[in-house]
């Protein structure tokens, strides 16, 4: 099956969490913290479900589910995206060494260079659009490789099955924020990925009302070794929310392709608007990778970023769009413009944002299904 058709048939298109068929079009929402487990001490029979924190059927549904649409082994639901990463980056130890873009979602950076940097886990990071980049990055200690194609907020492109050949060679484990593309877009476990991570916060769910995560491992191996660092650290979203979630990718592909396409009508006028300097969207002919980029995914997405001439521009028009809301996140039905350097990468140094080009011009817009041409209306007004 195609993806579109997967997001709707992956094996819970109707209730069998229970093994009942119910004929239900849906999963229930198991509200439980905790399992009867009487047939233990009748029988000696172990069953599946027994401390919510450890296992939920809702939750299942929806670890299935993603597994199903990524291609891998084995599916994880998180509370939030950051806590998937978190717990990914979990299977590993004090004193070894993560290569990492270095252009990549802010709360990221946060993780390494705070969390994970007092346990002693290393990194380094690189401009992974160069893949001799990470070679020159690699040391005896290192364990695995952090990427995220496109990048958060400037979109670059990261050459994927170069990577992670470069990786495979080195046997290190490969790590992939797919958030940006979602699976209908881009399967990073088909290019040789180990594990691919979502902030299901955004596309995936797709209404801006729900915070979540999740992986998915490409072998059981490696699924064992992230469930033990899921059960033990404990950071599980409830059982609403995984419902959220997987009501949310049964119109994954209707959303992202009208997203989509009213990204590219943006981006084409943004191009064309004499107080903008540069227009950052992996549809345009001329962005930096598009050849890569198309190569290893099926679309541009829904998200692009631009620069303004100056910084009052940029902060005029956040504060004078109508359509557009001011906000975190995106991914959701309607269209968000954020400021990153006081939003999603204020926890990167100033100084290293500016050698990264995030700069205090810069916006990121997340296109929503609103009709493109009153956004275009409204991003005109905004930047006069």
């Amino acid at each position: 099956m195609k993806v579109g058709t997967l997001l709707i048939h992956n094996g819970h298109e109707t209730d069998k969490t229970l093994g009942i068929p119910t004929g239900a079009l849906g999963t229930p929402i198991y509200q439980t913290s905790t399992f009867e487990q009487g047939d233990f001490f009748k029988s000696g029979k172990t069953q599946e479900f027994d401390y919510a924190r450890s296992g939920n059927p809702t939750r299942k549904a929806l670890e299935e589910t993603i597994a199903a649409l990524e291609g891998g082994a084995r599916g994880y639901a998180f509370s939030s995206g950051i806590a998937a990463v978190s717990s990914a980056l979990g299977i590993f130890a004090a004193g070894d060494h993560v290569v990492a873009a270095e252009d990549i979602y802010g709360g990221s950076y946060r993780m390494f260079n705070t969390f994970y940097k007092r346990w002693g886990l290393e990194y380094t990071a690189v401009d992974a659009s160069d893949p001799d980049n990470i070679k020159k990055a690699l040391k005896f200690n290192t364990k695995a490789l952090f990427l995220e194609t496109p990048s958060n907020p400037l979109l670059k492109i990261t050459d994927l099955r170069a990577c992670l050949d470069i990786a495979r060679s080195a046997g290190l484990v490969t790590i992939v924020d797919n958030t940006f593309m979602t699976p209908y877009l881009q399967r990073p476990l088909a290019l040789g990925a180990d594990i691919v991570i979502h902030s299901a916060t955004k596309f995936l769910g797709g209404h801006s009302d729900v915070i979540s995560g999740l992986a998915v491992t490409r072998t059981e191996e490696l699924g064992k070794r992230l469930y033990a660092v899921q059960n033990g650290f404990g950071a599980v979203p409830g059982p609403w929310d995984c419902w959220i979630v997987q009501r949310g990718i049964k119109t994954l592909k209707v959303r992202l392709e009208a997203q989509q396409d009213a990204a590219m009508r943006l981006a084409l006028w943004l191009k064309e608007q004499p107080n903008v300097e540069a227009v950052y969207y992996p549809g345009l002919a001329e962005h930096p990778g598009r050849a890569v980029h198309l190569a290893q995914a099926d679309g541009a997405g829904a998200v692009l970023s631009f620069k303004t001439r100056t910084i009052e521009q940029a902060r005029r028009f956040l504060a004078k769009t109508r359509l557009a809301a001011a906000a975190v996140s995106l991914g959701g039905v309607e269209t968000i413009a954020s400021y990153p350097v006081r939003m999603s990468h204020a926890a990167i140094p100033p100084a290293e944002r500016a050698r990264l080009g995030v700069t205090d011009t810069l916006v990121r817009i997340s296109a929503g299904i609103e009709d493109a041409d009153d956004l275009i209306a409204d991003f005109s007004q905004a930047l006069e």
